[in-house]
């Protein structure tokens, strides 16, 4: 088959899940023998603005077409999706992968031209407390594109799919991410920059928004007596003044440590060295973070959302979202308790690779990539 994948920043990116989730899928799909083109947005590095933009032409057998993006807040995901929509329609593909909501809004166009248009919903974007009413209004555009113009529609979460089940009367089919058995590592890199050896940390890795609750976590690290230091790992995404709110609320804690966008070496030494990883969010998709933090054998501390304690069953620790007290006592609970850190780190890894495997799920996309559309699957928009 050949296929067009669009809505993420740009592949190979750790800028957020849907690019890992692109680049899994693509390239593994190209591996199989498929014709995979991915559409990467033109402009600098999101989370580090020192890394230079890639002029890559094909990555692990995958063509990269860049395409023009106004390379601002609020317009770079819609000028990028609606060009590269554009180029879909007219091109070859058989198939055309759009990832995530706001995308969606142009999915109309290459489905104009005869292509079958697959949909991802990563999450319900337009919950998310970064976006402004005119990039929400336009995100919600795109859940309803999807919702009356996709063939098929994925969710990531047995909660989303209820949502598009009971808001549209759309049917849409779960299929998760996945996760790679990672190479466990020493503090070396870490030690050298950070200070930090095995164990003698609480880390939070991922992108630096509102809906992920690091702020709870710093205000109930805050409250606790402890020698393990907080690391907080990840770049601003649209959310500087976020981020310079969460700094200030750590200055008077030297124990609290801000890596920045990490990736590569640094990224493998603190998953492998961490206590205990923490997830505090209010608002997820899938959250892949997560994923690789169980891969990595981590002890896991998550907030009691659905698209959570969906992924770790009985095998991590679960406080009440949004609930600094609960979250606190669950941190002291494991501080207390190494015992119970330690039974959790031996599961954690086992359980995840084989729940949540790449090759089941590139299967499973392209069974459906391959299906004849179900009238009965569509609906009118609300």
């Amino acid at each position: 088959m050949k296929i067009a994948m669009l809505g993420h920043k740009r592949i190979p990116s750790r800028e957020g899940g849907i690019e890992i989730v692109v680049e899994e899928l693509a390239t593994r799909m190209a591996q199989l023998g498929h014709d995979v083109t991915c559409y990467n947005r033109k402009g600098k590095h999101v989370m580090d603005k020192n890394i230079e933009e890639n002029h890559l032409n094909e990555y692990k057998g995958v063509h990269i077409k860049p395409v023009f993006t106004i390379d601002k807040r609020g317009l770079s995901a819609m000028s990028a999706s609606f060009f590269a929509s554009i180029k879909a329609a007219f091109s070859k593909a058989d198939v055309v992968h759009f990832h995530a909501e706001g995308p969606c809004a142009t999915l109309w166009i290459p489905k104009l031209f005869g292509k079958r248009c697959i949909a991802t919903i990563h999450g319900l974007d337009h919950q998310r407390a970064k976006w402004g009413k005119l990039a929400s209004t336009y995100i919600m555009m795109g859940e309803k594109c999807a919702v009356k113009h996709a063939d098929e529609i994925i969710v990531l979460s047995k909660g989303v799919q209820e949502y598009f089940k009971e808001t549209y009367g759309r049917k849409t089919v779960f299929i998760p991410n996945g996760v790679n058995k990672p190479k466990i590592v020493g503090p070396n890199l870490i030690q050298e920059k950070f200070k930090l050896n095995k164990d003698d940390y609480i880390l939070y890795l991922g992108r630096i928004v509102p809906e992920k609750g690091i702020h709870y976590l710093i205000e109930a690290y805050n409250q606790i007596k402890t020698d393990k230091k907080l690391v907080i790992a990840g770049g601003s995404s649209d959310t500087d003044e976020y981020f310079e709110k969460l700094k200030e609320m750590a200055k008077n804690n030297k124990n609290i440590i801000f890596t920045g966008f990490v990736q590569g070496q640094i990224l493998d030494e603190l998953y492998s060295n961490a206590y205990i990883y923490c997830l505090p969010s209010d608002l997820e998709g899938m959250p892949l973070s997560l994923l690789e933090a169980m891969s990595y054998g981590n002890c896991c501390l998550v907030s009691d959302i659905e698209e959570c304690t969906s992924v770790i069953e009985d095998k991590a620790h679960i406080f009440n979202k949004s609930d600094i007290q609960s979250l606190k006592d669950k941190i002291q609970e494991l501080l207390d308790k190494p015992k119970l850190v330690q039974g959790y780190k031996s599961e954690s890894t086992y359980y995840i690779c084989n729940k949540y495997n790449w090759d089941n799920i590139v299967n499973q996309t392209l069974i459906l990539y391959k299906e004849k559309k179900n009238d009965s699957n569509s609906a009118m928009c609300k």
